[in-house]
């Protein structure tokens, strides 16, 4: 878990970066970074296109990409529950 509690721009990039690098969801990036699933949103939809306009649109291909795929996560996720594996 990394602390970003300081500089909210900062923690966008960050965010956005991360997300980007590993190909993770929001979820996957909140958990990592210790902060909530909604402010993971907060920065990435609001504020990143406010000062760093293409960092954002390549985190938005990502998080699109995630969103078209969720359905398909979902259908695994549940196999394994039932399956026990």
């Amino acid at each position: 878990m990394l602390s970003l509690k300081g500089n909210i721009e900062e923690r966008a990039c960050q965010l956005a970066l991360y997300i980007i690098e590993n190909k993770t969801t929001v979820r996957g990036a909140a958990r990592k970074f210790g902060i909530s699933k909604s402010t993971v949103h907060k920065d990435i939809q609001e504020r990143l296109p406010t000062f760093n306009r293409p960092l954002y649109l390549q985190v938005k291909q990502v998080l699109d990409e995630n969103k078209a795929e969720r359905h398909i996560r979902g259908g695994i996720a549940t196999r394994k529950k039932y399956k026990g594996a």
